[in-house]
């Protein structure tokens, strides 16, 4: 089972680690890719502070993140799972994993980054502000820098079994799974049962909930039929739409109680 994740907005600090090795972060394939955005970033953030705050969308309260991705070379690196915070990232709670769950989440879980394009929750790596959205002088739209090399690298990533697409629409972008590698994949959102709407903070937690649900149980479906039947067993409240060939299921998560 792969699990594809979005990244959270808000990261925690980078620390006082070794700094950043690119040669070793999963997906050697991404490597290139990889480089020119940290290249490109790097170079913004180290000249006119003002227009990297524009291009990167920052408020003004935010200006110290210009000075931190200008540092990226040399800041400390940390697991990406203790650099990603949020609402997902805290009710996932990767830190309070037993031995096997994190194992499991070591194997299973894929982080999508404007900057990095996916990592793997241990893979060291600085705290950094780039979202996909953002478009760099010398680039363009990260999503599409990206969709090229992920087109490469991650199909075998997938393997030959489930795919749990968690991400959001942006980063969604960066890679759509095509042809059999789409039809064993399956999307969720996350509905408030009584008015079927998706509210976001709890569209967050939810998902974080479901994906520490499947770690803790060791549970690995093989596709979207079994990864309903797991959910279900897990206590969850599951309305399923079978795709037709070479599409993603679509899934709801029906909750209740919006927290």
């Amino acid at each position: 089972m792969l699990v594809l994740l979005p990244p959270s907005e808000g990261k925690a600090a980078s620390g006082r680690g070794a700094p950043l090795k690119p040669e070793s972060l999963s997906l050697p394939g991404l490597a290139a890719a990889r480089e020119t955005v940290l290249a490109e970033l790097v170079d913004l953030c180290s000249g006119d502070e003002d227009k990297a705050r524009e291009v990167l969308g920052l408020s003004e309260g935010l200006r110290g993140e210009v000075a931190k991705n200008a540092a990226l070379r040399t800041a400390g690196a940390r697991p990406a799972g203790e650099i990603y915070t949020g609402v997902l990232y805290d009710a996932l709670d990767l830190a309070s994993l037993d031995a096997p769950a994190k194992r499991r989440a070591a194997k299973s879980l894929l982080v999508f980054s404007g900057l990095w394009g996916a990592v793997r929750v241990t893979d060291r790596i600085p705290s950094y502000r780039c979202s996909m959205g953002v478009k760099l002088p010398g680039l363009g739209a990260l999503s599409g820098h990206w969709r090229a090399p992920m087109a490469e690298v991650l199909p075998e990533a997938a393997g030959d079994g489930l795919v749990l697409d968690l991400r959001s629409a942006a980063y969604a972008a960066a890679w759509r799974p095509k042809g059999e590698v789409a039809g064993r994949t399956a999307t969720v959102r996350v509905l408030h049962a009584p008015t079927r709407k998706v509210v976001s903070h709890f569209n967050k937690a939810t998902k974080g909930r479901i994906v520490r649900s499947l770690l803790t149980a060791g549970t690995a479906p093989k596709d979207p039929a079994g990864l309903v039947e797991a959910l279900r067993d897990l206590g969850y409240e599951v309305e399923a739409a079978s795709a037709r060939a070479g599409a993603a299921w679509a899934l709801d998560v029906l909750v209740d109680e919006v927290h």
